[in-house]
Formats: structure tokens, C-alpha cells, sequence
């Protein structure tokens, strides 16, 4: 009997070896065929944009807003539609939102809010009294305000990252290039925004659209100064039959001269909040100190400084 169940046993550990290893043969061949399908039909697309893993995770997570998209259509307190579609276009679109997801989004982070207050007034924290009517405010705006952010600051990398641009763009062009395709050769070599927008430019113009459409396209997607500026003068140029290539040199030391200015105008925006900072909090604090230090020393019969540690 002992050698039956010790066969059994032997027998049923040598069929698990085999399936694991059948197993793992499987996933490894599978992998190799995947890599070579996708290998063989690779197109490469300059212009695609890679999502981290990060955005895929919120991405998902964003979805979750989906159903309450319909009451954050009916509840639009400083975000109407149009005004929403307009952040979302001059922030890009990030991590798949829509207007619709959007709308849904601000009601969910009211919920999770309104649930945390709850819990916040069930275990009887400190202020949970004004958090259980805060902290839904807070989740709806901070939709909102995130949003807004995402679209500025989207707008002052295109503006930062132009002068860079048109400066390649002039050089390329002197060469004797056409515009479209050194547009093409060029902005493969760039991240962020810029990228993004003349790839959806040169895109939309290889499939069709007018150039003079596609240039209201880019006015409409992004409000930087510098871009609308940019755009303006090649439809000008265009239209007076100014050189190409004269137009982005101009426009590039414009820009660099703009930028000189924004820095010199963001360094002189900081010394005031320095002087704040070292008002309203260093200096209050080291008077407290030295105040506090005088006071000990007054009531431990006027010994030194360096006594009150021994």
C-alpha cells in the first residue's frame, strides 16, 4: 500500500514538472511570435507619441468617471462644454479625457470628497465637521483647476520650445528643402508639444486639407503668444509671397528676444517673493529666537548663552 501512494506521488510530481515546462515553452514561443509579427508589420510613425505607463494606469482609472458623465453634464459650474473642449485641446487631450469624461470626472472626485469627509466626521477628526462640506469642493474644482494648469503649462513649453524649432526650420530650409518636408526630417527630433502639433499639421496636410485650413487648425488649438505670432506671419508670408525661409529666421529672433524678456520678466517677479518670504517668516522667526534665548537667560541669573546647554 506504502508503494502504491509513494508511486502516486512520484508519478503526479513528474506529470506537474512536465506541464510547467510545457507551460513555460508555450509563453517563451509565444513571446518570440509576437515580437516577430509585430517586427514584420512595424510601421514607423515619426509623429507617435509614447504613453508611459503612468498615463495608461490614470487613464484607466479616468474611465471610472464615465458613468457620471451625465450628471456632470447637468452640474457644469465653471466648466460649460466649450470651455472645457477648449482646455482639453490646448492641454493636448491628456490621458484619453473627453469633454463628456471630463464632466464625469469632476462629479467623481466630489464623490470620493464627500466619502472621505464622511469617514474624516465618522471617526471625529479634528475639523471633520467643515471637511464633510470642503472636500467635495476642493475634489470638484481641483478637476477643474488641474485641468487649466495641464493647458498653461502645455502652452509655455510651445513656447519655450520654439525659438529652438525655428531655428532648425531656417537652416533646413536655406538648404533648399521644402517646407512639408523638412517639417517631416525635423520634428521627429523633437519632444513635447511642438512635435505634437506640426506631426497633427503635417499630417492633416498629406491627407488633404488646405493648408490655409490647416493653419487655422493650429491657431485654434494653442493661444501662446508666440505660436499665434508664428502662424500668422507664414500666412502672411504666404499670402505676400514672402520667402519661407525669411519668415522662421525672423521669427526666431523675435522669439529669442521674446524669451529674453519673459526670463528677465520671471527674475524680476521673483525678488519681490523672496523679500515676502524672508519678511513674514525668516525674520519674524529669528526675533522670536533671539527674544526666547534672552528671556531664559533673564530667568537663570543672567548666565551665558553657551550655559543654558550644560
Amino acid at each position: 500500500m506504502d508503494g502504491i501512494i509513494a508511486l502516486s506521488v512520484l508519478l503526479s510530481v513528474i506529470f506537474v514538472g512536465v506541464a510547467l515546462r510545457s507551460l513555460y515553452v508555450y509563453w517563451r514561443e509565444r513571446k518570440a511570435l509576437k515580437e516577430e509579427v509585430e517586427e514584420s508589420l512595424f510601421i514607423y510613425d515619426a509623429f507617435h507619441r509614447k504613453v508611459t505607463r503612468k498615463e495608461k494606469l490614470v487613464a484607466k482609472m479616468f474611465k471610472f468617471a464615465d458613468d457620471f458623465e451625465d450628471l456632470g453634464q447637468r452640474i457644469n459650474f465653471f466648466s460649460e462644454n466649450q470651455e472645457v473642449k477648449k482646455w482639453l485641446i490646448q492641454a493636448g487631450y491628456p490621458y484619453e479625457l473627453t469633454v463628456e469624461r471630463f464632466q464625469g470626472l469632476k462629479i467623481f472626485l466630489m464623490i470620493i470628497g464627500f466619502f472621505t469627509g464622511g469617514i474624516s466626521l465618522i471617526l471625529l477628526l479634528p475639523f471633520s465637521q467643515f471637511m464633510i462640506i470642503l472636500l467635495p469642493i476642493f475634489g470638484y474644482m481641483s478637476a477643474i483647476l488641474w485641468i487649466r494648469s495641464k493647458a498653461k503649462k502645455r502652452q509655455e513649453e510651445i513656447s519655450y520650445q520654439l525659438p529652438d524649432f525655428l531655428d532648425t526650420m531656417s537652416v533646413t530650409l536655406q538648404a533648399g528643402v521644402a517646407m512639408d518636408q523638412a517639417i517631416r526630417d525635423i520634428v521627429p527630433y523633437f519632444e513635447g508639444p511642438v512635435k505634437e502639433e506640426f506631426g497633427r499639421f503635417i499630417q492633416e496636410i498629406s491627407v488633404g486639407v488646405p493648408r490655409a485650413e490647416a493653419y487655422r487648425t493650429l491657431l485654434v488649438r494653442n493661444d501662446s503668444k508666440e505660436f499665434q505670432i508664428l502662424i500668422k506671419s507664414l500666412i502672411q508670408g504666404e499670402r505676400l509671397g514672402v520667402p519661407i525661409a525669411d519668415t522662421f529666421k525672423q521669427q526666431a529672433e523675435e522669439m529669442r528676444k521674446l524669451k529674453k524678456e519673459m526670463i528677465k520678466e520671471k527674475a524680476a517677479k521673483a525678488s519681490p517673493k523672496v523679500t515676502l518670504v524672508t519678511t513674514f517668516l525668516v525674520l519674524p522667526s529669528s526675533l522670536v529666537l533671539i527674544g526666547g534665548l534672552m528671556m531664559i537667560n533673564m530667568f537663570n541669573q543672567n548666565k551665558g548663552i553657551f550655559d543654558l546647554f550644560q
